[in-house]
């Protein structure tokens, strides 16, 4: 039955930030004036990770994946001419979120906003990025009190601000399943609010409890997809009510904003993707008990880049024609009442209630992260596999590969590239503004910042304070450093080979006659250079070559050229691969393989894989990469053939 009222559409929001705040700025201003009516910003990695533009493990990443924001100055920049007052500003930052937050209550008290009225949300989810983004800091016990002080803060004077988004999205990313992206957020949330629960009032608790937000992914099976985000509803409702007594319905509620999935988005085809957007949008707006807040779209183009403005633009358009060119908002919930719905919704439920109990069996989330890493890569593993074998039918991957080269990819690649100097600029500025700040003001910010770490202080108003006093991102993070220590997170690649190794004899027995002629096993290191964390790639080409009998050595994530050529030559390495996903291949690679030509291991081939313009992968070739690897390689076991037949000449030879 039609309703007598139209419901309000959600937050249309695009995900964005590159190269400087000043060019960001403008990107959101424009964004805003098409129609845009909130706000995402993606922050560059040595800003996630806690690290000043100029820092060695900084090198080819300034700018790439987002903005760069080292002090009050890049922040003040990103956001001029936006009043924040009115604005609702999503910030994806973990690690660094109270710091970033500072910054932007620093700005927004500058522009004379009144800060109780601040409108937006943080991430802030770092268990998350222990188990599938990888842009942690610190071990997950200061981290997670991090997180509470957050939102303790928020409760007191950010009332309407979102202070943790549990992100299940880079969960999916990771290769979850409905069930565990379901209960792995969940148990993320409980873990936030068992500890939350001892900073706050009894009064204020049940309000802070409506202010925690999810972040979701919704995948291409949009009919699984619709009963999850209905089973999440349900399960945070049950969850709220009976652990933690909360009585008003209201903050009981499940509120959530998405990104519809990029893991299913192909460099094969991309104009394909369009339609993959549109579908996996529905499955997170068509049923309104169940409906987003806030929905964001990747591009269509994103598989092979950076999107440029327009792409953006074509993905605004697409919820802009779903919201107000259809009549989908003037209708109640399309699926109550509904067998087919209802059972699936209850299915989900149960898988999802079984795993929060050996959760739980196991001491809740910080305690389970190495055991959910593990069945991440294990159920990615099994992903690829069905992809493999074409039990799970991609378009224009696995099946109908022949079609008609894109238009939309022009002479510039269908993607917008990062100008060179960026990076120079931005060390340019960083520099010009620790020149100008008072280092007295600076020390004693960054004194009263490492007291509060130590004692068990909230973090937020001395970081607050630091923001204003010219303390960088990298000085901000060096304290939580010294303070709490650095944490290297769980791989979820074991050394034993798993039980799923059908299909693999004929590689297992080149690999085995391989290692026979070299005299002893074929030595695979797998490594990622920089501070890129999206470990997917990595992790599956290490489980699948142990898989095949090769020895592997795969440490994770964030690492230095000089740490990864040294292994190789501690090692005797016989093949190194490389992963990055974040656009910094050329200046790594080039700083790698100029290392390994000094260290004498020029004999050794070095693969490549990653998101790759062909004109990249044709500069990689030059500097002696022996192969390159895009998303369009989807074949791991003939990646796996193509390792073994670099290093049989070298066998042959010796």
């Amino acid at each position: 039955m039609t309703q007598t009222q139209k419901d309000k559409p959600w937050l249309f929001r695009t995900y964005a930030g590159h190269s400087t705040a000043a060019k960001s700025n403008a990107l959101y201003r424009t964004n805003l004036s098409k129609g845009q009516t909130g706000l995402s910003v993606a922050f560059d990695l040595p800003t996630q990770t806690g690290y000043d533009s100029d820092h060695t493990l900084a090198r080819g990443e300034v700018g790439k994946v987002g903005v760069p924001v080292c002090h009050l100055g890049d922040m003040r920049t990103l956001f001029d001419q936006i009043p924040l007052e009115q604005m609702n500003t999503s910030m994806t930052i973990n690690a660094t979120a109270p710091w970033l937050l500072a910054l932007y209550i620093a700005v927004a008290e500058e522009q004379g906003a009144d800060i109780s009225l601040l409108q937006g949300t943080v991430q802030n989810d770092i268990i998350k990025e222990y188990l599938s983004r990888g842009t942690y800091i610190c071990p997950p016990k200061p981290s997670l009190r991090m997180i509470t002080d957050v939102a303790a803060y928020t409760a007191r004077h950010l009332p309407k601000w979102n202070p943790m988004n549990v992100c299940s999205y880079h969960l999916q990313e990771a290769g979850a399943t409905p069930e565990q992206e379901l209960a792995f957020a969940l148990a993320t949330g409980i873990a936030v609010l068992d500890d939350l629960k001892g900073k706050v009032a009894a009064e204020d608790f049940p309000p802070m409890v409506g202010r925690i937000s999810f972040f979701v992914n919704a995948g291409i099976r949009f009919v699984t997809e619709l009963c999850k985000m209905r089973a999440f509803s349900e399960l945070w409702d049950e969850i709220c009510r009976d652990r933690y007594g909360i009585e008003e319905e209201k903050y009981r509620r499940f509120r959530y904003g998405v990104q519809v999935n990029s893991l299913g988005l192909t460099e094969q085809q991309p104009e394909n993707n369009v339609y993959r957007i549109l579908l996996e949008m529905l499955a997170v707006t068509l049923s309104k008990n169940a409906r987003a807040r806030a929905v964001q779209l990747p591009a269509w183009n994103e598989a092979l880049g950076l999107p440029r403005p327009w792409d953006q633009q074509w993905s605004l358009r697409m919820q802009q024609i779903l919201a107000y060119e259809t009549d989908l908002l003037e209708y109640g919930d399309l699926f109550d009442g509904s067998p087919v719905i209802t059972a699936k919704v209850e299915a989900l439920k149960d898988g999802a209630r079984a795993e929060l109990a050996t959760l739980d069996s196991m001491g809740g989330a910080i305690a389970s992260i190495e055991y959910m890493k593990g069945r991440l890569v294990e159920s990615n593993a099994e992903r690829l596999n069905r992809i493999e074998t074409n039990d799970t039918i991609v378009v224009g991957v696995n099946r109908w590969q022949q079609g008609e080269p894109s238009p939309l990819v022009g002479s510039d690649g269908g993607i917008m590239t990062v100008e060179p100097g960026v990076e120079a600029d931005q060390i340019g500025r960083l520099n010009a503004w620790r020149a100008q700040r008072d280092p007295k003001a600076v020390a004693d910010a960054l004194a009263a910042l490492r007291d509060a770490a130590q004692s068990g202080a909230n973090i937020m108003p001395p970081s607050v304070a630091a923001a204003k006093a010219g303390v960088t991102t990298g000085e901000w993070a060096g304290v939580m450093r010294k303070v709490h220590g650095e944490y290297r997170g769980p791989t979820g690649v074991s050394r034993s080979v798993s039980n799923r190794t059908e299909g693999l004899d004929p590689i297992r027995e080149a690999v085995d006659a391989v290692s026979t002629r070299l005299g002893r096993r074929l030595k695979f290191l797998v490594g990622k250079p920089g501070l890129d964390g999206h470990s997917n790639g990595a992790e599956q080409i290490a489980f699948r070559a142990r898989d095949c009998g090769m020895d592997i050595t795969y440490e994770g994530i964030r690492l230095t050229p000089e740490q990864i050529v040294a292994a190789a030559a501690e090692q005797e390495a016989h093949v190194v691969g490389l992963s990055i996903l974040s656009g910094s291949h050329l200046p790594l690679i080039e700083e790698v393989m100029q290392r390994m030509r000094e260290a004498g291991l020029a004999h050794v081939p070095v693969v490549v894989g990653g998101i790759i313009p062909e004109e990249d992968a044709r500069k990689l070739a030059e500097m002696g990469v022996a192969r390159v690897y895009t998303p369009k390689d989807f074949e791991l076991n003939r990646i796996m053939l193509d390792i073994v037949a670099l290093v049989e000449p070298t066998a042959q030879a010796a």
